[in-house]
C-alpha cells in the first residue's frame, strides 16, 4: 500500500476559512492519492463545507477544534491560552509524528510562535527562517527570512544560506543554486554591519554556492537562486514585489481595455499573456515553509484562496520524499563534528 502523506491543515486561519481553505484540501487530495488531509477546525463549520460534496473519505479527516486564533491576537499569549485552538490542535498532530506537515492561512506571529514551541527546532538550530519562493526571469528564488527573525546575526544568516541551498537543491531541483546575500552594492565593503560581518562568513562556506551580493534591483532578474537577509529586509522585498506585480498586472489589464484596437490586439495575445503573468502569481507556488523546525510547518497568506492552500499542501509531499528535515540535520551535525 502506498505511504500517505499526512497534512494537518488549519481548516479556521485566513480570511477566506473555512471555505477556500476546506476546498483546498479537496483539491489536493483529488490531485493525488498518497496525500491525506486532517481537516483541524469547528466540526460543524468543516461540515457545512463537505455536505453534498464527493471526495476519497480515506483521505479526509476531520480533527475537532473549539477555538480559533484571530488575526489581531497577540501570538504568544495566544498559543499559551487557547490550547483548542486549530493552530495549536493542528500542530500538536506535527509534533506527536500523527501528521508530516502543517499548513496554515491563520495569524503568522502565532504560527511563528507555535513553530518555535510547540513543534520545536531542529538541534544546533539558532533561529527558524520563514522561506517563500518569488517568481523570477528564470523561475523562482528563494526569500529567507522574509518574516521570522528581524534581528538575526551573522550565524542566523549563514545557517540560513544552508538550509535554502538544500530546500532549493532538493524540493525544486536546482542544481548547486547560487547564494547571494541582500546589499545596497556588489562590493564586499559595503552594507550595514550584519553583512559585512555575514559576508566572509559565507566566503568561507565550502558546502554551498556562494555568489556574494545581491542587490534588490537583480533579484526579479532572477540572479540568485537563494536569497539571504533577516527578517525586516526580507519582509518589505516580499511585499514590495507582491504589491509591485498586483499594481502591473492591473495596469496592463487595463491598457488593453483602453481601446478598441487593444483590445483586438488583447484578444490575439491573450493566451500567451496568461501564461506570462501566471508565472508572476504567488498562490502558484503554495506556502512558506518554516525551515529547520522538526517538522514541517507551511505558512500560506492570510488572504489564501483554494489554489494557494492546494499548492501548499502539495509541496508537503516533496519535502516528505526528500527527507529535508534529515539533510538538514545531516549539515548541521557536519559542521558542528568539522568545529570539534
Amino acid at each position: 500500500m502506498q505511504e500517505k502523506t499526512v497534512v494537518a491543515v488549519d481548516a479556521m486561519g485566513g480570511d477566506n476559512a473555512p471555505g477556500e481553505i476546506v476546498k483546498g484540501a479537496l483539491d489536493a487530495i483529488a490531485k493525488r492519492g498518497d496525500i491525506k488531509v486532517m481537516l483541524v477546525g469547528k466540526p460543524e463549520a468543516m461540515e457545512k463545507e463537505l455536505s453534498g460534496v464527493s471526495y476519497a473519505k480515506e483521505q479526509m479527516e476531520i480533527i475537532e477544534a473549539s477555538e480559533v486564533i484571530e488575526t489581531a491576537e497577540p501570538p504568544v499569549m495566544a498559543i499559551r491560552k487557547k490550547k483548542d485552538s486549530s493552530i495549536v490542535v493542528a500542530m500538536n498532530l506535527l509534533k506527536e509524528g500523527k501528521a508530516d506537515a502543517f499548513v496554515s492561512a491563520g495569524n503568522s506571529g502565532a504560527i511563528l510562535v507555535g513553530g518555535q514551541v510547540i513543534v520545536g527546532r531542529i538541534r544546533g538550530i539558532e533561529r527558524a527562517p520563514l522561506a517563500p519562493l518569488i517568481p523570477t526571469e528564470k523561475g523562482v528564488s528563494l526569500l529567507i527570512d522574509c518574516g521570522a527573525n528581524v534581528d538575526a546575526r551573522p550565524s542566523h544568516l549563514v545557517q540560513f544560506a544552508r538550509m535554502g541551498s538544500i530546500y532549493m537543491e532538493h524540493v525544486m531541483g536546482v542544481s548547486n543554486p547560487r547564494v547571494a546575500i541582500v546589499n545596497i552594492g556588489a562590493e564586499e565593503e559595503k552594507g550595514n554591519a550584519l553583512v559585512k560581518e555575514t559576508f566572509p562568513l559565507l566566503k568561507e562556506c565550502d558546502d554551498i554556492n556562494f555568489i556574494g551580493s545581491i542587490e534588490a534591483r537583480d533579484i526579479p532578474s532572477g540572479a540568485a537562486d537563494v536569497i539571504v537577509c533577516e527578517a525586516f529586509v526580507g519582509n518589505v522585498i516580499l511585499k514590495l514585489y507582491e504589491g509591485l506585480s498586483s499594481t502591473l498586472i492591473g495596469v496592463i489589464k487595463q491598457g488593453l481595455m483602453s481601446t478598441l484596437r487593444s483590445k483586438i490586439g488583447a484578444a490575439l495575445a491573450l493566451p500567451a499573456l496568461k501564461n506570462t503573468l501566471k508565472a508572476f502569481d504567488a498562490t502558484e507556488y503554495g506556502g512558506a515553509p518554516l525551515l529547520g523546525l522538526r517538522g514541517l510547518v507551511v505558512k500560506t497568506h492570510g488572504s489564501a484562496k483554494a489554489r494557494e492552500v492546494t499548492n501548499a499542501i502539495l509541496q508537503c509531499v516533496t519535502f516528505k520524499e526528500q527527507a529535508i528535515n534529515d539533510k538538514i540535520k545531516e549539515n548541521i551535525l557536519q559542521i558542528q563534528e568539522e568545529k570539534e
